[in-house]
Formats: structure tokens, C-alpha cells, sequence
């Protein structure tokens, strides 16, 4: 095969300075002759010198013509001696010349030196930055941490309370560990597999437990890291964690928080030039380059699927959606089994009961429980953690930490007992409410002054027409007694409003549960699936008339529920005086008790 070298113009550089060079010698050593100064002197004695330059060390001249005996004007040079030494030498017929001394050494020191000076204090200044910002020198090189596979000590055994998740996940391990047995078929994995789901369901701690029993290299990275100021950065370390996982075959890509990375673009108003948008045009572009045979598996996770690019999502590249959701009973059991494991429980800690507890909580907050659990028993100098700290926990988590410090008037005190037991005893009243476990009058967190707990018996998906209603008058319940009890109202119901508000108008524009508007969604705002973010309330779908006829239904469904949660009170009033007496005696007493007061032998 025919080779071919690249010009380059360093070649000429060097053939021109090697010919100048070999000129130059060629011209000192054929065209001028260096003589002796003593040759120099018996020459000038006899006049055959015609002329003469004098430097500071050398003499260069040219002889005369002698055409007697046929000498030309030959060129010559000498070295320089001191005049007397020079008669002295003469005198007695020494032959002697001059000799400059060579310089070479100390001339290239003195341009040696101070290179290599700048060189040390460069190289200092560099490891010095580099110390201060470690990613300085490497700044178009992925961040990624990259766990083998003896560093992964996670497991599917390790994850519990998302089964479905778990059972997809299985066939990326059997194919990481197994890929022929896909190939045989003509089947191939998904080059993108996206975890999605609320925040602290497990997502990330499910792709580590892929990798872990896969037993194959993790890369884990973060979609902000991708991101940085310097135009071109997020793009260069895609393409350098792509080739570092090519090189490292089978392996996990795992983008966490891939919604910081791979948002729709041309929202937020910048164009197409933007840095964030060009870090994932170039994950595109690696997405579809590499072969999914090679054992390369990509996955990401992220809590806000609804602002991703469509083109990540399309078949191709992030083609495989996981739903990684909050466990529900069984689930938030399993949890608690794997947590409950780390610390000592004494006999009587009921976890169904614990589970039954934390509806809607997730694995992260179950974790946090646990801990909290143990940490009262540490404070109370137990050995071991009962299931009164575990309650205790489930208070502290749902409601705040308890500030039994905070000074509160007597005439405040008894405002909160009666509102919070006016909740209970609407939800006691009422059917299809979730169980009332415990009324407390204690300060917690923030701004509550007193709570009322009700733990659902089941986790529910759907409510029904009449549920959300009696939740309403529920929320009510505590306006409503402070009403009868006191001839005016206070500002603790403002919580109790504005949940109350938000049912009804969910029921009105999103239900269609209102027959005055009728089986019409008006809600065109964009919710989050899995994050309490607001929406943009937008009246742009219908007009001023029927948003005039929703503000009313609400307002209408407001005021029935509270005119039904203060007729029970009014019909149980007794009940809501000795309960709210016991609670002011006590600060906190159960729903048995509670429901005890109800009962017709009391």
C-alpha cells in the first residue's frame, strides 16, 4: 500500500538553516585563511600587506598582489596580542598566536537558565490552580464517578417496595450478563431506559442495584454536571463519557436529574445556540451513534417527564419508561423490614401498623423515620426502640417537631382545643373520612398550633363524590366550632381554607362534579406529575360568564359543607365541650377517647 507523508514547513525551515550553515563554514574555511600573529607581524615587516580590519580580538585583512611570483590578494584573519608580549616573543623567535576564548557555554546558560526559570514558576502556577479548582485542566473531560464492579455493594434484595420497576429492570441484567441470548433471537435492549417517579422512590439506588448484580462498571453522572458556562464543555464531556464507556464495555450510563440536562428546548426564550441545548443536541447525536450490542445500556432517571424533550423520548433512544412510584402498604412494609434491620426494636413494634401510618410516604421518608425512631429512643435512653417512638416519629415527620416551649395564653389554648376537636368530630360523624388516630394541642413546626391525625385504614386511588365532600366539611369542622362556641372566628383556619378551597374547585373544573357546569374540564394548566408545583392558573379555554359560574359552585360547595359540619356540632355539642375539656387537661388524647365521649352510655 502507498504511503504518504504530510509537508510540513518546518522541513524547509530546517534544509534552509542547514545550507546557510554549511555556506557559512564553507566560505570561512576555503576563502579566508587564519594565520598566526606572528605570521601576521613578519608579513607587515615586509609589506605585503595591503590592508586590515581591526576588532576588539581579530584582525582580517588582504595581502598585496605579487605578480612577480604570481600571489593573488589572499584573504586573511588573526587572533590579537597584546603589543609588548608580542616584541618580547619576536625578539627571541617564538612562534605564538592568539586564541579567543570560548564563550559557548556561558551563552547558552545564560539563555537556558531563565527558560527553565519560567518553565518551574509556569508548571507551579498550574498545579497550583489545579489544586484550587480541580477540574481546571480537564475541563472538556466527563465528570462521571465510575464504580467497578467490586464497589457496588447494592442489590435488588437492597430495594423493596417497587416490584414492577424491579421485574423490568431484570431482562438489562440478563442481557448485560447474557447478550447472545438475545442475539440469537434477533432482539436487541433498549438503548434508553428512563426511571421515572416522585422524588426518593429509588430510583437511583434501583439503576446501582442493576449494576450491582449485573457486575459491571457504573458511571454515574448528574445532568447539571454536563452544564457549565464555557460554551462547548457540556457537549465535549458527553462525547468523552461515551468513549470511556465504549472502552469499558458491558457497562450502566446513569444520568440522575436528567430534567436539568435534557428540557424541551426553546423554553425559557434563549435560542438554539444556548450551551444547555448543544450539551443535548450531542446526546442525541451519541444516543443514536452507538450500537446497543456493544453492551453499553444508558439510563437516567428524573421526577419531571412532562418538561423533557420530546426527542429523547421518541423510540430510539430513551424507549423504555419505568415507573418507579410511592409503595403502596405492602411496599412501604418491605421497607420498613430492610430500615428496621439497622436498629434494635423491642417486642411490641408493629410494622403493618407503622405502614398503615405513612400512606404516601416514600422509601427516602420512610428511611428518615426510622431514623427519627432511634433517635428518640437514644434521647430517652433506651436500649431499644419502641412503637411509642415510632409514633412519636410519624407526628414528628407529618406535623413538625413539637415546641412545648412556645408560651401560648389560656384564651388561645382553648381556641385550638375546640377547633381541633370541631375536625375530629366532623370526621368521626362522617362516613368515607379516614380514622381520627390523635388530637393534640401542642405547638408543632412553623405555625401549628395543634393538629388532629387521621391515619387512613387502605391506601385509596380513587374518592368518590360524597368522600371529598365530607372531606371538605371536615376541614370546615374546626371553623365551624370555633364559630358556635365563640361567636367569631379566628386566623387558624386559614390552612383548613385553602385546602377546602382547592378540593371544591378541583371537584367544579376537573371533576365534573358540579351539575350547574356540568361534565366539562376547564383545568388547561400543566400539573406536574410527581412534584407539589403550582400551576399557572390560565382562563384563556372559557369565558369570564362560567368562570364567573365556577367561582360560584365553589362558593356554593363551601358554604353547604360548612353549614353541615356546624349542624353536627351544634346536634353533639356536649360531646365538643367535655372533648375539648379532656384535651386541654391532657394536650393530647387519642380518637378512642374521643369516640368513647361519643358513644350514648357516656
Amino acid at each position: 500500500m502507498e504511503k504518504h507523508h504530510k509537508f510540513s514547513i518546518w522541513y524547509v525551515l530546517v534544509g534552509v538553516w542547514i545550507v546557510l550553515l554549511v555556506q557559512h563554514y564553507l566560505m570561512l574555511a576555503f576563502s579566508i585563511k587564519t594565520i598566526p600573529y606572528s605570521e601576521f607581524l613578519k608579513l607587515l615587516e615586509e609589506g605585503k600587506v595591503a590592508e586590515v580590519a581591526v576588532t576588539s580580538n581579530e584582525i582580517q585583512g588582504r595581502l598585496r598582489v605579487d605578480t612577480a611570483v604570481g600571489e593573488k590578494g589572499m584573504l586573511f584573519r588573526t587572533v590579537r596580542v597584546d603589543p609588548d608580549i608580542s616584541e618580547l616573543l619576536a625578539k627571541y623567535n617564538v612562534t605564538f598566536r592568539g586564541q579567543v576564548e570560548s564563550t559557548f557555554l556561558r551563552d547558552l546558560m545564560s539563555w537556558v537558565i531563565p527558560i527553565l526559570l519560567f518553565v518551574g514558576i509556569w508548571y507551579f502556577m498550574m498545579r497550583k490552580i489545579a489544586g484550587q479548582h480541580p477540574g481546571f485542566m480537564t475541563l472538556g473531560k466527563s465528570k462521571a464517578k465510575v464504580y467497578m464492579e467490586d464497589e457496588i455493594p447494592v442489590r435488588f434484595k437492597d430495594v423493596a417496595g417497587v416490584d414492577e420497576a424491579k421485574q423490568e429492570l431484570m431482562e438489562v441484567v440478563e442481557f448485560l450478563k447474557n447478550p447472545e441470548k438475545f442475539q440469537e433471537v434477533g432482539g436487541r435492549m433498549p438503548k434508553g431506559i428512563l426511571l421515572v417517579g416522585p422524588p426518593g422512590t429509588g430510583k437511583t439506588l434501583l439503576a446501582k442495584a442493576v449494576a450491582g448484580e449485573s457486575g459491571v462498571p457504573f458511571f454515574s453522572m448528574s445532568g447539571s454536571e454536563f452544564v457549565e458556562m464555557f460554551v462547548g464543555l457540556g457537549a465535549a464531556r458527553v462525547r468523552d463519557l461515551f468513549d470511556q464507556a465504549k472502552k469499558r464495555a458491558p457497562c450502566i450510563i446513569f444520568i440522575d436529574e436528567l430534567d436539568a440536562l435534557g428540557k424541551a428546548r426553546g423554553l425559557g426564550g434563549v435560542g438554539g445556540h444556548d450551551e444547555r441545548e448543544q450539551t443535548l443536541n450531542q446526546l442525541l447525536v451519541e444516543m443514536d451513534g452507538f450500537d446497543p450490542n456493544v453492551g453499553v445500556v444508558l439510563m437516567a432517571a428524573t421526577n419531571r417527564p412532562e418538561i423533557l424533550d420530546p426527542a429523547l423520548l421518541r423510540p430510539g433512544r430513551f424507549d423504555r419508561h419505568v415507573l418507579v412510584d410511592r409503595p403502596d402498604k405492602k411496599g412501604r412494609e418491605e421497607i420498613l423490614k430492610i430500615h428496621i434491620k439497622k436498629i434494635k426494636i423491642a417486642d411490641d413494634v408493629d410494622i403493618e401498623a407503622i405502614a398503615n401510618m405513612t400512606s404516601g410516604m416514600v422509601g427516602a421518608d420512610l428511611a428518615n423515620l426510622v431514623n427519627e425512631a432511634a433517635l428518640l429512643a437514644v434521647r430517652r435512653n433506651k436500649k431499644r426502640v419502641t412503637m411509642k417512638e415510632f409514633e412519636e416519629a410519624v407526628e414528628r415527620v407529618v406535623a413538625g417537631l413539637e415546641k412545648k416551649n412556645r408560651v401560648i395564653n389560656e384564651e388561645e389554648r382553648k381556641i385550638v382545643a375546640f377547633h381541633e376537636v370541631g375536625h375530629a368530630l366532623v370526621a368521626l360523624s362522617l362516613p368515607g373520612t379516614d380514622p381520627v388516630k390523635k388530637i393534640s394541642i401542642v405547638p408543632r413546626g412553623i405555625a401549628a398550633l395543634g393538629y388532629t391525625m387521621q391515619v387512613p385504614t387502605e391506601d385509596r386511588f380513587l374518592m368518590k363524590k360524597t368522600e371529598l365532600l365530607n372531606r371538605i366539611a371536615s376541614l370546615l369542622g374546626g371553623r365551624a366550632a370555633e364559630e358556635l362556641v365563640f361567636g367569631d372566628v379566628s386566623t387558624g383556619a386559614h390552612n383548613d381554607l385553602a385546602r377546602a378551597t382547592d378540593i371544591a374547585r378541583s371537584m367544579v373544573r376537573e371533576y365534573g362534579m358540579s351539575e350547574k357546569v356540568g361534565q366539562v374540564y376547564f383545568a388547561r394548566e400543566k400539573h406536574s406529575q410527581f412534584l407539589n408545583i403550582p400551576a399557572m392558573d390560565l382562563r384563556g379555554d372559557y369565558s369570564e360568564a362560567t368562570a364567573q359560574l365556577i367561582d360560584q359552585e365553589v362558593r356554593e360547595i363551601i358554604s353547604a359543607q360548612y353549614e353541615k359540619a356546624k349542624g353536627i356540632l351544634q346536634e353533639k355539642r356536649n360531646v365538643l365541650d367535655r372533648g375539648a375539656q379532656l384535651l386541654l387537661e391532657k394536650e393530647k388524647i387519642e380518637g378512642e377517647e374521643l369516640k368513647a365521649l361519643m358513644s350514648p352510655a357516656s
